[in-house]
């Protein structure tokens, strides 16, 4: 296939073409997560608060496997700009490899750390138990979703934006239409309640995995798995590695964030919990339409990157820059203006809807200003420069918003912990700027 057109292309319809299915892909992934959290709610309150404690270990089998997957692209896109279509199918094959590996790895050890670690947060034997089941099943699974992601990254990599939306979006519907004959029961179906919610993602994510390996098998892909790859390459498996583990931290760093807001929060009142699990997957919809244009840019500068077409890199940077922006302002105003009704959708209890509709109205302050960060953080993976990458990531979610939270929830209560996040964003903003023009300008 012909995938010179990254190059050569204009810059903004090739970044509209590249995002906008990413787009579409994101805010269906965000429609399904909040759809999936609605049929959840009406299990019970409890329900919603197990899948909160399950949500850090979930997001972190999850980073892993989207984190790689951007080694997998990063490393892709760069052989093949610079024309080196054999490394190119090298770092295919040995990517999907130790995803694989991966997803053993990791159903093994989740499953096994899930019951210590929901008991470190709550004594009632209901959450756990429902936390056990949500999690036993969906970790069940871990196999076919790294697999899935990094099928993802692949397409993705090579320009074949419109596989992976499609895939993604099959993926959901079906997660969506099996959520209520699986929780709720339909005919000769039972009612599984937490259990079908689980089982419907992960019977979502199969169904992903089967249209990659039918688009696969069926049409020409710029890149081939083959066995003459599979042969041990260190200097290879360290440059997956080299961006892939940064960028699995990076997405792995909220994980370690939400556990610490968790321990903070829940000393005042399990609704803080809630509340906190809730903007989590408002924050989904809300910043995956971003992610998604972050998506598209990220193997166009790779590419360009491995052109040395240096110009392009930086207008697709500000480019990226801009519409993101414009995505989180639209999101500020939702959460500043329809704050009760958001958090409403996901529970009937007074006071956690008030509690909630406190903390939308100022997280959302810091939404703006952290598209700087998001850029700045893609587009350094889309260099090979994951460290740097890294740098913005751990000042977000480790150097500032920690320490800010503590002292803040130390002063003001829990409401200090809502006002740690916009004073994060921008303290995080500036130094994104500064990390990523001195890591693009070094010889």
């Amino acid at each position: 296939m012909n995938d010179t057109f990254m190059k050569t292309k204009p810059v903004f319809p090739l970044l509209l073409s590249m995002a906008l299915p990413n787009v579409i892909s994101m805010l269906v992934n965000s429609l399904y997560n909040i759809v999936d959290s609605l049929f959840v709610a009406q299990i019970s309150e409890q329900a919603m608060t197990a899948l909160s404690l399950v949500f850090p270990i979930q997001n972190f089998v999850n980073a892993v496997a989207i984190g790689f997957g951007i080694g997998i692209n990063a490393q892709i896109a760069l052989y093949l700009g610079a024309g080196d279509h054999e490394n190119a199918n090298r770092a295919a094959t040995h990517g999907m490899m130790f995803s694989l590996l991966h997803g053993v790895l990791g159903m093994i050890l989740c499953i096994a750390i899930m019951p210590g670690f929901l008991r470190r947060f709550t004594t009632d034997p209901t959450l756990v138990d429902m936390g056990v089941t949500y999690s036993t099943i969906v970790f069940l699974f871990s196999l076919v979703n790294m697999a899935d992601l990094a099928f993802e990254k692949i397409f993705q990599s090579v320009g074949r934006m419109n596989v992976a939306m499609v895939a993604l979006i099959t993926g959901c519907v079906t997660n969506i239409a099996l959520d209520p004959v699986l929780i709720f029961g339909l005919g000769p179906v039972p009612a599984l309640g937490i259990a079908g919610a689980a089982l419907a993602t992960g019977i979502g994510q199969a169904v992903s995995l089967v249209v990659y390996l039918y688009v696969y098998c069926t049409t020409e892909v710029a890149v081939r798995f083959s066995r003459r790859c599979l042969r041990f390459d260190a200097a290879l498996d360290g440059k997956l590695y080299a961006i892939g583990v940064p960028a699995i931290l990076n997405l792995a760093l909220p994980s370690l964030l939400v556990t610490f807001l968790n321990g903070l929060l829940a000393v005042y009142s399990q609704s803080y919990v809630t509340v906190l699990g809730i903007y989590y997957k408002l924050q989904t919809f809300l910043y995956l339409p971003a992610n998604g244009i972050v998506q598209g840019m990220r193997p166009l500068v790779g590419y360009n990157y491995g052109a040395r077409e240096h110009g392009r890199v930086s207008r697709l940077y500000s480019l990226t820059l801009g519409l993101s922006a414009g995505i989180m302002a639209i999101g500020t105003l939702l959460c500043l203006t329809i704050a009760g009704p958001l958090m409403g959708l996901f529970t009937s209890n007074p006071e956690t809807i008030a509690i909630g509709q406190t903390a939308l109205r100022i997280i959302c302050l810091g939404f703006i200003v952290s598209a700087v960060s998001t850029t700045s953080s893609g587009a350094l993976e889309g260099l090979g420069k994951g460290v740097p990458s890294l740098v913005i990531s751990l000042c977000r979610y480790i150097i500032f918003i920690m320490p800010i939270a503590w002292v803040l929830c130390g002063r003001m209560g829990p409401t200090g912990v809502w006002h740690a996040f916009w004073i994060t964003e921008a303290l995080s903003a500036v130094i994104a700027y500064a990390v990523y023009h001195k890591a693009v300008h070094q010889k």
